[in-house]
């Protein structure tokens, strides 16, 4: 595909992430390897354009304008590419002065440029104050009307700021000291320009900053001695002209992605609130099918997959993702049999939760056999890890028994951590905080609602400090506890009701009170097992997602290097300078 072809068909790969200011930074590699235009046999040729620019230069030293300027030689291995018959490789040293002063006196008014107002973005001007001469004469980095600057620290170089300053109060200016300057001579700025936010330049340079880290510069040789691909005069304004012509394209298509892109964002966003506040019963339940069958298609970046998720659960949780059975024994009477075991077990001597105060919310979309209750009229027990001073770095060792802190429950799994293992006599005086399969363990630290079902793995391991043990009977599904928790209102409940400033803790007592919709039991598995389906659909669209979004970067960076290097230029290396 040549540069044409890519640029005619670019809207079929302009889906790849960062595909415009890709396209953006093609077109400056184009530009200044001859590639952007054709050249025309008429023009005077840049060894001519040489041989003038050091007749000026003469002159200036003969007048005393300007100072002997140094001189490096290009060598071989310093050139990179082909260029065109009719150009030549120079240096901005020879088609300029660097770093020229202002021979002004007085106390006018000029313009003055700190590194906030100098844009990456092509086409974007700089933006100056007005301050006394005086002020600034002394201490910063001169430049006048028509000067090229280009920023020389991290990372105001490797984010391509430099400009061509214009309409400079006065004709002159000064501004931040991290600059280089150059002042061409007869020579168009604009192409100067074009070749310093090329990407062969600033990715070669980024290999040349010296300095620490934070404080590092391009040096004054680099700017200066780098191989400049000069192309004849004539040919710089047209260079010039269809650059300016393709990045008004590129604003074009980059509005057009935004306004698709918002288009899509409202639509998908549509889409789950007709889910998450639609109708109730049947009606919600047919439409979130549709809905469902829909949203795939408005899926194109990751948010969009979380916000899928986010709404998954909250159907989930309110009784809206699968149909009630009226034959399913109704939550009520389970909760008569739990209170009941919950009165043996004080009996018996166990520790049980109290009741507390819980009011019902009224506008609750309650189902059919659904019961609303606090959280704590569930739990059969609710059990906190041991404190951190129970545990000691020596009472970890290798191949003991796992500790489940907060960190190892991940993605609803729980995730052993190397060395967080305890030894047979830690293990026997933490024999309460041992884990049972089917317990719910729950982080109480950071990420609020972060919790997993212990499995027989994990039956025997040890509840670690900053953890929870939540502990049901047979008539709550320790999974479906996982999908409530999980839920986007009950993390934002439990995240609002936590304590601390640096390390967030869960509050217990707003955790045993937090109302919660209680299903049968039968829809309490029913609901499990359709949202892990959907969980399983909404991995599917993610790995389909990063696939689609790896192949248009690798179809885009293919055409992009056949177009920018051609079937027959990769490794050869152009002539030397003229």
């Amino acid at each position: 595909m040549n540069p044409d072809g890519l640029l005619k068909h670019f809207d079929e790969i302009s889906e790849a992430p960062d595909a415009v200011p890709r396209l953006r930074r093609f077109i400056l590699d184009l530009a200044v390897r001859g590639k952007l235009v054709e050249q025309d046999p008429k023009d005077e040729p840049a060894s001519a354009l040489l041989k003038r620019i050091e007749a000026e230069k003469r002159r200036l030293i003969k007048k005393g304008g300007i100072r002997n300027p140094k001189t490096k030689a290009l060598e071989e291995e310093q050139i990179a590419f082909l260029i065109p018959s009719s150009w030549s490789w120079t240096q901005l040293e020879q088609i300029g002065i660097i770093n020229p002063r202002n021979d002004v006196d007085g106390n006018a008014e000029v313009s003055f440029v700190p590194m906030s107002m100098i844009f990456a973005e092509y086409g974007k001007p700089s933006q100056h104050e007005v301050r006394p001469w005086a002020e600034i004469k002394s201490g910063f980095t001169h430049f006048a009307e028509g000067d090229v600057g280009l920023a020389k620290i991290t990372p105001c170089f490797e984010n391509r700021k430099s400009t061509v300053f214009r309409n400079l109060t006065g004709g002159i200016g000064a501004g931040t000291t991290e600059l280089h300057i150059v002042r061409p001579i007869l020579v168009i700025a604009d192409y100067i320009l074009v070749f310093l936010k090329s990407s062969h330049f600033i990715e070669t340079g980024m290999q040349k900053m010296t300095g620490t880290a934070g404080q590092k510069r391009v040096p004054r040789d680099y700017f200066a001695f780098s191989p400049f691909p000069l192309p004849p005069l004539p040919e710089q304004h047209r260079i010039v002209a269809k650059v300016d012509e393709l990045m008004a394209l590129c604003d074009e298509l980059e509005a057009a992605q935004a306004k698709r892109e918002r288009r899509r964002d409202r639509l998908l966003a549509a889409s789950l609130h007709s889910l998450n506040n639609g109708a109730s019963g049947d009606e919600l339940r047919q439409n979130a099918g549709i809905y469902l069958n829909h949203i795939p298609r408005l899926i194109t970046r990751p948010e969009h997959i979380h916000q899928l998720r986010r709404t998954i659960l909250n159907l989930a949780v309110r009784g809206k993702l699968v149909a009630q059975d009226p034959s399913d024994e109704p939550a009520c009477e389970m909760l008569a049999r739990i209170r009941h075991i919950k009165k043996l077990s004080l009996r018996n001597g166990r520790a049980v939760d109290n009741p507390g105060a819980f009011e019902i919310n009224e506008r609750m979309d309650i189902p059919d056999g659904w019961k609303a209750v606090p959280f704590q009229e569930i739990l059969l027990t609710l059990q906190t890890g041991p404190f951190g001073s129970s545990l000691h770095q020596q009472d970890y060792e290798e191949g003991g028994t796992p500790v489940v802190n907060p960190a190892s429950i991940q993605n609803e799994r729980i995730v052993p951590i190397p060395k967080m293992a305890l030894g047979q006599e830690v293990l026997k005086r933490l024999a309460t905080f041992k884990l049972r399969k089917g317990d719910v363990v729950m982080g109480r630290r950071g990420e609020m609602g972060r919790c997993a079902v212990v499995t027989e793995r994990e039956a025997g391991w040890v509840c670690g400090t900053g953890s929870l043990i939540l502990r049901f009977t047979g008539d709550i599904s320790p999974w479906f506890v996982v999908k409530l928790i999980g839920a986007p209102k009950t993390r934002n409940y439990l995240g609002g009701a936590s304590v601390g400033s640096t390390m967030q803790n869960l509050n217990q007592s707003i955790l045993r009170e937090m109302p919660v919709l209680l299903p049968p039991l039968a829809e309490q598995h029913r609901i499990v097992a359709k949202v892990d389906e959907l969980m399983a659909l909404c991995d599917e669209l993610e790995a389909r997602l990063n696939n689609t979004t790896t192949a248009r970067r690798q179809l885009l960076e293919a055409a992009l290097h056949e177009a920018l290097y051609g079937q027959h230029e990769i490794n050869q290396v152009a002539p030397h300078a003229r």
